[in-house]
C-alpha cells in the first residue's frame, strides 16, 4: 500500500497539514486509477493552500520548479480530474519560487553571489502570473499607474483560449491578489493584424 504522503514533499521535512494530505491522497488515487500513471509517478508537490474569495473556494497547488514543465504537460487533465474530486473548486498550479531580498549596503558584503534575475520580486510575480493562466498565453501587458501611486495591471490573454479559461478569470484575479497584493484584470483583446 502506498504511503498517504507520497505526493507531497515539504522543504525542511515539515509535516503536511490535513488539507495538503487530502490533495496528496487525491494525486495518489489519480496515479493508481488513471492513465496518467506514467507521468505522475515522478511528480510531487511542495505545498497546497485553500483560499476563499467571494464565497468561492480555490485550491493553489505549489510544485517544485524542476518538475513544473512535467506538470504542465498533463496540467489540463490533472486540473479537470482534481476539480471533479474537490466538487468544482478551481485548481491552479504554481511553481514554488524563492524571492531573494534586494541587496542593501549592509548585506552586499555578506553574500558574495549576485542575486539572479529569476529570484527578484518582479520576475517571480511575472512568473506566477504565467503559471496561473496556463495553458493560455499572455500576449501583452499594460500597467496603469493611478495618481495615488497604486498600479492596475491589465493582462492581455490569447483570444483563442477565451472559451477554455474565461470562466476562471475571477479566480485568477483573486488568487494573484492574495499571493502578491497586486490588482490585475484580464482581457481578451482582438489580435492585431
Amino acid at each position: 500500500v502506498l504511503k498517504m504522503s507520497t505526493k507531497i514533499i515539504k522543504p525542511n521535512a515539515a509535516e503536511a497539514d490535513t488539507f495538503e494530505t487530502s490533495i496528496s491522497q487525491a494525486l495518489v488515487e489519480l496515479e493508481t486509477n488513471s492513465d496518467l500513471k506514467a507521468q505522475l509517478r515522478e511528480l510531487y508537490i511542495t505545498k497546497a493552500k485553500e483560499i476563499e474569495l467571494h464565497n468561492k473556494k480555490s485550491i493553489i497547488i505549489y510544485v517544485p520548479m524542476p518538475k513544473l514543465k512535467a506538470f504542465q504537460k498533463i496540467q489540463i487533465r490533472l486540473v479537470r480530474e482534481l476539480e471533479k474530486k474537490f466538487s468544482g473548486k478551481h485548481v491552479v498550479f504554481i511553481g514554488d519560487r524563492k524571492i531573494l531580498p534586494k541587496p542593501s549596503h549592509k548585506t552586499r558584503v555578506a553574500n558574495k553571489q549576485k542575486r539572479p534575475r529569476s529570484r527578484t520580486l518582479t520576475s517571480v510575480y511575472d512568473a506566477i502570473l504565467e503559471d496561473l493562466v496556463f495553458p493560455a498565453e499572455i500576449v501583452g501587458k499594460r500597467i496603469r499607474v493611478k495618481l495615488d501611486g497604486s498600479q492596475l495591471i491589465k493582462v492581455h490573454l490569447d483570444k483563442n483560449q477565451q472559451t477554455t479559461i474565461e470562466h476562471k478569470v475571477d479566480t485568477f484575479q483573486s488568487v494573484y491578489k492574495k499571493l502578491t497584493g497586486r490588482e490585475v484584470t484580464f482581457e481578451f483583446p482582438e489580435p492585431y493584424l
